[in-house]
């Protein structure tokens, strides 16, 4: 079989499994991700470089040749997308292949408390939703996006490495620049943003202090943006971006952090006794209280003012995890291994 018809055949499997991802390797059989779980496909690949190699143009090919490395986003002939990451392993080649969906679920469909909706409605500051990678961060942030893209006459602007979802314009006016693509990379992005006139921005993940920095830059200056981190929990989340920068720079990124941030989102995706998977939340929002403990260096107090915050829409992961075993809906064994300790 031809390696782009091999392909193919491989990814509509996937789809049909509801696999979030396909694992290729040079080192061994093609492996699905279902449900969380690695399940062998029963696919045999005679020739597995050349047919990661069939899902690359001419410049990734180059990017990978220089890099060792390549990430991109793959249509195949039914329009389905897939971002697909390229590496080497002991010399032989791979690909991590992740399944996009199509369609963007809306926020009711995926039974997001009201407070997302809440948060939508802002007119600047900084949102982060965050979680391990394969969490539902895009799906999560995806909803989001389009649900401002249908309710508030804005300009969305998103930047992205590699772009996932594709929005149409709505009630909205949304542009979306995919890094290495459109932009050579975000720093460059993020700085154009300003000259841009966009009132929302998505920026895919803060990848270093100097992003973080300039995201913080675009929500103090009047932007409402969203954006994503691989950090688990409100708490550890604002350490992780405090610090990430250098020592010098910290007092004032705690006091520029307080001011700009105005939730964090900490999502799993938790197994089902029945099967499937169903997203726990750590939800915290911004008030006066929790911004004096981040200005005053008192993180490790923030999580009570969590469990207090219900009124506000916060909620604990602890809390959605014992709803969910109070319902049925998971083991109290899963719960346990998804707590994030605090």
């Amino acid at each position: 079989m031809e390696h782009k018809q091999l392909l193919e055949t491989i990814l509509q499997m996937a789809r049909g499994m509801d696999a979030s991802d396909v694992h290729i390797s040079e080192r061994g059989p093609v492996i699905f991700r279902v449900n969380g779980r690695l399940e062998e496909a029963g696919v045999q690949i005679e020739e597995p470089k050349e047919l990661i190699f069939s899902m690359m143009n001419d410049q990734q090919k180059q990017c990978f040749d220089s890099l060792r490395d390549a990430d991109f986003v793959y249509q195949d002939a039914q329009a389905n997308r897939y971002r697909v990451n390229v590496y080497k392993e002991g010399m032989l080649f791979s690909a991590a292949i992740r399944v996009i969906n199509n369609r963007i679920r809306s926020m009711d469909e995926l039974q997001l408390p009201q407070v997302f909706k809440d948060l939508c409605e802002l007119k600047n500051g900084l949102v982060l939703v965050t979680g391990p990678t394969g969490s539902g961060k895009s799906t999560t942030l995806a909803a989001m996006v389009d649900y401002i893209n249908q309710t508030r006459n804005v300009h969305i602007l998103t930047i992205e490495d590699p772009v996932e979802y594709v929005y149409t314009s709505k009630n909205s006016l949304i542009h979306q620049r995919e890094i290495g693509q459109d932009v050579k990379n975000f720093d460059i992005a993020i700085r154009s943003a300003l000259r841009e006139d966009p009132d929302v921005i998505l920026v895919g993940e803060m990848r270093d202090w100097e992003t973080i920095q300039a995201v913080m830059t675009l929500a103090e200056t009047g932007h409402l943006v969203f954006s994503t981190l691989h950090t688990t929990g409100a708490v550890r989340t604002i350490d992780r971006i405090i610090d990430s920068f250098p020592a010098e720079k910290q007092e004032q990124i705690r006091i520029q952090l307080s001011g700009v941030l105005r939730a964090v989102i900490s999502q799993h995706l938790v197994p089902l006794q029945l099967g499937g998977r169903t997203a726990a939340y750590e939800i915290m929002v911004m008030t006066n209280a929790i911004r004096n403990l981040v200005r005053e260096k008192k993180n490790h107090m923030i999580y009570s003012n969590i469990q207090m915050g219900t009124t506000t829409g916060m909620q604990t992961m602890e809390s959605h995890l014992q709803r969910l075993v109070t319902s049925g809906a998971i083991t109290a064994e899963t719960a346990k291994e998804y707590m994030i300790e605090e």
